[in-house]
């Protein structure tokens, strides 16, 4: 469950954003690595870009290391870096990751084998090393230092492109990127335990009237009290499996794993509408009434019915699973990142009910190589992520930030410890997912503030040792 990969939005704020960024689209190389395939072709690769605060063919360029999900979402959740560009006169481009949003390469056969085999991590930073070189020469900025900025998986691209193409990139922020997790170097019990750790931070009671609901689905489950499920969650169809209890379980486990990751001070409409505060007001809507089914099901609408539109749950199409434990999202989006987490992207997450609320829910390596060899007829390499990007062997890498919210249930999986004096770790106190590269707002914790500002300085002096290299060349 990363941002973007659930229901479309249009933002809120985007009538006033939209104009700041102009959509264009790069005419990308379809295979960087194999001069035969597919004929050669190309496709047409989106992003976004502005100007307007840019010192013209001086300035630094800010680049945004689109994730998984169309690029206005993230451009329009992360007003850090134009207000950043506002002060260091920079150009800002967010650019959109390939089979993600508009990008798809071979339109809606993208999804199709072998289509789909030219989604890898390697593909999407070629095309980003590939668009700011173009981008660069087609500007006059030939000179003009590039920091790349990411969040969650994007942050991950972005610490890669830094490692990949240090000739490229000049620094990097890399916002909650779980780049030890992903890359098979974590404990799975981690996640779902974090997503637990916030809600029992508001309160015992919380965590404990949760996993009691869950129990009591649990029983109602074993003695196959089907309709009795049925009304207590609001569901459209009547379910009559296992399986449909699981899913069921997903449904549910993956509203508290959103609550968690999306725990803003304010509202935001990033991934559909979340409320100020949303783990604490998750709490007080399962501790209100007696009934724990209800508030169960009551909680779960704060992420799934936040319009109050549905009349009935409908838990296959609301919630798909999928090989990332914490969810994929839906529609297209959602099958590219199916496709990334069964062979790059190592998310083998699972829920045990005992150092977590949740109901005891595994995905180890041979379920994922099971369920991803039958739906995309590929096999897992669990070591290439940790081999190709360097997993926790990053001391010979410098000019990058890694940043982390403690209430993020992602934290655990990045660097929270600074390396060297160039590979800075920040740790924001009362901080969600990637909440430094959104805009600032009068509810934002001193913690988030302090942390812009140390990476406002830090991106400075890396544009500067950036001009000097660039001078003393021959």
């Amino acid at each position: 469950g990363w941002p973007s990969r659930h229901q479309r939005t249009t933002g809120i704020h985007e009538s006033q954003t939209q104009p700041l960024f102009k959509e264009k689209y790069f005419t990308q190389s379809l295979d960087h690595f194999n001069f035969n395939a597919m004929g050669n072709g190309t496709f047409l690769q989106r992003y976004l870009i502005t100007d307007k605060y840019w010192n013209t063919g001086y300035g630094p360029i800010f680049f945004y290391t689109g994730n998984e999900g169309d690029i206005w979402e993230f451009a329009l959740n992360s007003g850090f870096l134009t207000e950043l560009a506002a002060h260091q006169e920079a150009l800002v481009i967010f650019a959109e990751h390939r089979y993600y949003g508009k990008s798809l390469p071979f339109g809606n056969e993208s999804f199709n084998i072998p289509q789909i085999g030219l989604l890898t991590v390697e593909q999407a930073i070629a095309d980003y090393a590939v668009m700011i070189s173009a981008l660069k020469r087609q500007l006059s900025a030939a000179d003009c230092p590039v920091i790349v900025f990411g969040g969650s998986y994007g942050g991950m691209l972005s610490v890669y492109m830094r490692i990949k193409y240090p000739n490229v990139v000049a620094g990097a922020l890399a916002a909650s990127a779980p780049i030890l997790s992903t890359a098979g170097l974590g404990d799975p019990r981690q996640f779902f335990r974090d997503v637990t750790a916030d809600f029992e931070t508001i309160s015992p009671e919380c965590k404990y009237a949760i996993k009691g609901a869950f129990h009591h689905l649990k029983e109602l489950g074993e003695r196959q009290d089907y309709s009795k499920i049925q009304s207590a969650f609001a569901l459209c169809k009547r379910p009559s499996s296992v399986q449909d209890i699981h899913q069921l379980n997903g449904f549910l486990r993956n509203a508290f794993t959103l609550m968690a990751m999306l725990d803003y001070p304010y509202s935001t409409h990033f991934m559909g509408n979340m409320p100020a505060n949303p783990v604490k007001v998750a709490c007080e809507t399962m501790l209100r009434g007696s009934d724990l089914l209800t508030s169960l099901r009551d909680t779960a609408a704060i992420v799934y019915n936040s319009t109050g539109l549905l009349t009935c749950f409908d838990v296959s199409s609301l919630y798909v699973e999928c090989a990332d434990p914490t969810g994929c999202g839906l529609g297209f989006d959602s099958m590219a990142w199916d496709y990334q987490a069964c062979t790059e992207i190592n998310l083998c997450y699972e829920s045990n009910n005992i150092t977590d609320m949740f109901p005891a829910m595994t995905f180890t390596e041979e379920e994922r190589l099971r369920y991803c060899s039958k739906r995309w007829g590929v096999i897992p390499r669990p070591g290439w992520l940790k081999i190709q990007f360097w997993g926790d062997a990053l001391s010979s890498a410098s000019n990058i930030i890694f940043s982390n919210g403690n209430l993020d249930p992602w934290a655990n999986g990045g660097v929270q410890k600074s390396l060297s004096s160039s590979l800075i770790a920040i740790n924001i106190g009362g901080g969600a997912h990637h909440l430094d590269l959104r805009g600032s707002n009068v509810a934002d914790p001193a913690s988030v503030i302090e942390a812009r500002k140390t990476e406002a300085d830090l991106i400075t002096q890396w544009v500067e040792l950036e001009r000097t290299r660039i001078q003393r060349l021959p």
